[in-house]
């Protein structure tokens, strides 16, 4: 009896452990993992479906996976940091402890792998591109006539107008992207809210990364852009969207928003324009703050 409880605690504690793994999403990371002997799998789909019995014995057993993205050449980096050897399991096991802190990672929710790889992939790209624009923003230094922190103010400015445009967008389902052209990287953010029960409903990542992106476009006077599409029920979608400006946003025309939406960007080609769909001159938003001009 003494042993049958004790087997069933132990049970019990292991539903309490919260376990990371280390995943190699693509072909290419995973030949740069081979040269590694004490990697021992030779195939890529082969490790991704004993990863995936791994993960699903995990969660039958009631216990929490979070996955994380496994970067060979950060790895290596890591290792020469440390002092580990990189061909040790090991040191595998303490790079991929060490990214549940700072690096992209999923809970495993027993989607298969197929299905749960373009998130963390996601995930990946929204992180580094948020660290880029976080990285341009505190590179802008301060202000040499007044002092005020530059990147500090344009965020300021572009949470005021990301404020706005929501406020003032059509009840429904939002999609929001902002793109800023380089150089040197052209930066992307996607945002979707949902309207529900009247209030505003946002993923917090999404929304600081998207911030950030039109930070830097609204600091740097890059070239850029952000469109909204809203949709809700019994209405046509309803297109619209800004050129971005130092400092502020400039509301594109209805054409101007039509030609964008209905011409390829890499053929300049005309697109057929999609049916049940507004395509639209975006309300004014308004006064905010200042932006910082001298």
């Amino acid at each position: 009896m003494a042993t049958t409880d004790h087997r069933t605690l132990r049970r019990v504690l292991r539903r309490e452990v919260a376990g990371i793994i280390g995943l190699l999403a693509d072909e290419h990371d995973f030949r740069a993992m081979r040269r590694y002997r004490s990697f021992l799998f030779d195939d890529h789909t082969t490790y991704l479906k004993h990863m995936e019995a791994v993960l699903r014995a995990r969660a039958l057993q009631g216990g929490h996976t979070t996955v994380a993205l496994f970067d060979p050449e950060d790895y290596a980096e890591y290792c020469m940091n440390t002092g580990l050897d990189p061909d040790s399991h090991t040191s595998r096991t303490l790079f991929t402890a060490d990214l549940a802190a700072g690096g992209a990672t999923v809970p495993y929710d027993g989607r298969p792998l197929t299905d749960l790889l373009p998130t963390l992939v996601d995930e990946a790209v929204r992180r580094a591109t948020r660290e880029y624009a976080t990285t341009l923003l505190a590179g802008l230094g301060a202000c040499v006539s007044c002092g005020e922190d530059l990147g500090r103010a344009a965020f300021a400015r572009a949470s005021h107008l990301l404020v706005r445009i929501l406020e003032t967008a059509p009840p429904g389902e939002r999609h929001l992207v902002c793109s800023v052209s380089g150089p040197p990287e052209n930066l992307i953010a996607v945002l979707h809210a949902e309207d529900i029960a009247g209030r505003v409903e946002v993923d917090e990542s999404e929304a600081l990364e998207f911030t950030t992106v039109l930070a830097v476009g609204l600091a740097t006077a890059s070239p850029g852009g952000l469109v909204m599409r809203s949709s809700g029920p019994g209405t046509p979608d309803r297109v619209q969207g800004w050129r971005l400006r130092a400092g502020g946003l400039v509301p594109l025309t209805a054409g101007e928003v039509f030609d964008a939406y209905c011409t390829d960007a890499e053929s300049g080609d005309l697109i057929s324009p999609e049916s049940n769909v507004d395509y639209c001159e975006p309300p004014g938003l308004g006064e905010g703050p200042p932006d910082h001009r001298h």
